[in-house]
């Protein structure tokens, strides 16, 4: 973990050579929602591979690039596209770039993803705020020992999305006529979607959409003591009796209609933080 803090400092140090803002809220955008960043107004744009220790996304619909600045008058940095474990990298690698925002001085994370609906009472395009979670990528990145500069041990899981921040999110949608949901999200390695049984298993567990991220960038935003809310975008339906083959072009097609809702939502959360 000391190579680790090493990281982070080196990847701040980076940043900050290109940027002096100082943000207060962090913001991982998934697939087919890099659009969010054009809300910002954009004071310094770095591709991953000009940061430190960033991995680069090897997925086509993930842009790979931070950007910093203004969002609804708060200072912000926004990673347009993600990482995946699917991808081969560690879930230290993964999550860095979470506690290179909370170096920066961010209190706040919000993660939005592209997910797989297993509720039947949800439909494409609808939005849901994660209100818990699962963790079935057979992976923790708090793995190893611990650096308590950096958090404690042993971090406390019964609430790792924000209360306050999931009552606004939802109070703010209701204010814009946005369908949101709320529910529980079980992150799951990839890179296959599911098979019929294995959805009837996950909706059997108590999760009402599956994914293939978020889950280890909000462990590390808990470790790091962040306010955190994630935000599913659900782009397929997986019902076990009415599944059909599923395109990434399809679930990339109804993120992005569905990303001007989200930018709504996220720009007012941000507003009011």
């Amino acid at each position: 973990m000391t190579e680790l803090f090493d990281q982070i400092q080196q990847a701040t140090q980076a940043i900050r050579s290109k940027w002096s803002g100082r943000p207060r809220v962090g913001i991982i955008l998934g697939t087919g929602l890099g659009g969010l960043v054009e809300e910002i107004e954009a004071e310094a744009s770095l591709a991953y591979g000009d940061v430190p220790h960033f991995p680069v996304p090897t997925v086509q619909s993930h842009a790979g690039r931070l950007v910093c600045g203004k969002l609804a008058g708060q200072s912000v940095v926004a990673m347009e596209g993600r990482f995946h474990f699917y991808e081969g990298y560690s879930l230290k690698q993964i999550t860095l770039p979470v506690r290179v925002m909370k170096a920066l001085g961010c209190e706040a994370l919000i993660v939005s993803n592209a997910c797989g609906g297993m509720n039947p009472q949800f439909a494409k395009g609808d939005l849901m705020v994660i209100e818990d979670h699962i963790n079935l990528m057979g992976d923790n990145p708090l793995i190893g020992k611990n650096d308590d500069r950096l958090g404690v041990r042993f971090p406390d899981m019964c609430r790792p999305y924000d209360r306050e921040l999931i009552a606004k999110a939802r109070r703010i949608a209701l204010e814009e006529k946005i369908v949101c949901h709320q529910g529980v999200f079980v992150a799951v390695p990839g890179p296959c979607l599911e098979t019929r049984a294995e959805y009837r298993y996950l909706r059997g567990i108590g999760a009402d959409v599956v994914g293939m991220s978020t889950v280890p960038e909000v462990i590390v935003g808990v470790h790091s003591g962040m306010r955190n809310l994630g935000l599913s975008v659900i782009t397929d339906i997986c019902l076990p009796d009415a599944l059909e083959p599923v395109r990434l072009e399809d679930v990339i097609a109804v993120a992005n209609a569905a990303e001007k809702k989200l930018r709504v939502l996220v720009r007012r959360v941000v507003q009011e933080f």
